[in-house]
């Protein structure tokens, strides 16, 4: 953001705008920086994490965006025009994992005293993509900035996976986005900052409080757009976007305390094959009722089908029903027979009808989902479809490749789904463990 800082002889001065200069006051352990396109988050990012690395001392440090374009086309560039182009701190390496090394004289300059070789660490700022939560699990850091956390790629699983990493430091964590969806960020972030929680602080800004956005492009926006995406990418707010697929999905209705299950009551589950992820969600059902309850989910890799089987079966009760895969993936049912797992074809392959079910489902208030599996509960809020040019939904679902959780729901969603219990009946003794 043009006019965001200036150097004035030797000395990095900031010219902070109001919404800026809020997020730059606060002290609280998580600071949200949700705001509109172009107000100058990313810009921002570069100084906070530097007074921290000052408050802090020497350690690393991490900077996360959804992927690695993201990190590439913005982030980046606004990071090294801080960090080595005005304060010289030291260098960027992309090999073997990107990082930022402050040199012996940018220790210097940041901490008021020589690099001891006996006595201090190095300093550092490891970048990692929450498309790849495992890429941060390796790292003890003593502060985080978060940027664009808000899009749907930034998982669930990296924000815990940050807290982590942060945890035994206590440091804090700077996010910077403007919203996308209803997933984590709001459930986790911006609801508890409303109900009182004192680590969080949430500050919010249109695109025109940064001083060289112009009002006639925020004007124009006003009047070309959707109210829903004009406050979500204007204004930082959130809003009910125009194609979330489970738009009936409610947290106060289909989100439930976990309670204890019953053995009696039928079980069910579906799968999601996958080389580096496979998914699973457990199903329970309610006999009086007929309600489904989703209480457990899985997702590993790394695994072989009986690595993956043993890690499925363990603990649980025989399944009345087990589904997985698409209807080209016979040779994945096929390992899963061998290593012990029966996995049947789902009754129902094609998606929408799937979707349709789980849908139907949840409209008549025959699913809920155990609050404590919020991987799952983020998936169900962000899943979307891409809009055109009208702003109109296609039938194409966007990222659809890293929904595994909702595909495994599918599957299974898609043969015990509304409408569809004859189905459990004909295939039943088919889909036992074993």
């Amino acid at each position: 953001m043009a006019g965001l800082a200036e150097i004035r002889g030797e000395t990095l001065h900031l010219n902070l705008h109001e919404g800026q200069q809020r997020a730059w006051d606060s002290e609280k352990r998580i600071v949200a920086v949700i705001a509109g396109n172009q107000s100058g988050k990313t810009a921002f990012t570069p100084h906070w994490l530097y007074r921290e690395i000052q408050r802090r001392g020497a350690g690393d440090y991490l900077y996360v965006t959804p992927t690695y374009p993201l990190l590439e086309l913005k982030a980046l560039p606004e990071f090294l025009r801080v960090f080595e182009g005005w304060l010289g701190l030291g260098s960027y390496r992309g090999n073997p994992s990107r990082q930022f090394v402050f040199s012996a004289d940018g220790f210097t300059r940041t901490f008021g005293r020589a690099f001891d070789e006996r006595v201090d660490v190095a300093t550092r700022v490891l970048f990692g993509y929450a498309t790849e939560p495992e890429s941060l699990e390796s790292a003890t850091a003593k502060a985080a900035v978060l940027d664009e956390a808000g899009q749907g790629r930034f998982k669930v699983g990296a924000w815990e996976a940050v807290l982590r990493r942060v945890g035994l430091a206590q440091g804090r964590v700077l996010i910077t986005t403007t919203p996308y969806n209803l997933g984590w960020l709001k459930r986790e972030v911006y609801d508890r900052w409303r109900m009182g929680d004192p680590t969080i602080d949430v500050i919010q800004f249109e695109s025109i409080m940064n001083p060289a956005f112009p009002r006639a492009e925020f004007e124009a926006a006003r009047e070309r757009l959707p109210a829903w995406k004009f406050n979500m990418f204007y204004r930082g707010w959130f809003e009910r976007p125009a194609g979330m697929i489970y738009d009936c999905f409610d947290e106060g209705r289909h989100v439930v305390e976990r309670f204890a299950i019953p053995e009696y009551w039928r079980r069910y589950v579906g799968i999601d094959f996958g080389g580096v992820h496979t998914a699973a969600v457990f199903l329970a059902e309610e006999p009086t009722t007929g309600r489904l309850y989703v209480y457990r989910i899985y997702k590993a890799g790394g695994r072989t089908a009986k690595g993956h089987v043993e890690a499925l079966v363990r603990g649980e009760v025989k399944a009345r029903l087990v589904v997985g895969g698409a209807a080209a993936e016979g040779q994945w049912r096929e390992e899963f027979r061998a290593a012990g797992l029966m996995v049947n074809r789902p009754e129902q392959g094609d998606v929408e009808v799937g979707i349709d079910r789980v849908y139907g489902l949840l409209a008549g208030d025959k699913l809920a989902v155990f609050g404590d599996l919020r991987a799952l509960i983020d998936e169900l809020m962000g899943y979307s479809r891409v809009l055109d040019d009208n702003q109109e939904p296609t039938e194409q679902i966007e990222d659809k490749e890293t929904y595994h959780l909702l595909d495994a729901l599918r599957y299974i969603g898609g043969s015990v789904g509304y409408g569809a219990r004859a189905t459990v009946r004909m295939v039943t003794a088919r889909g036992l463990w074993g």
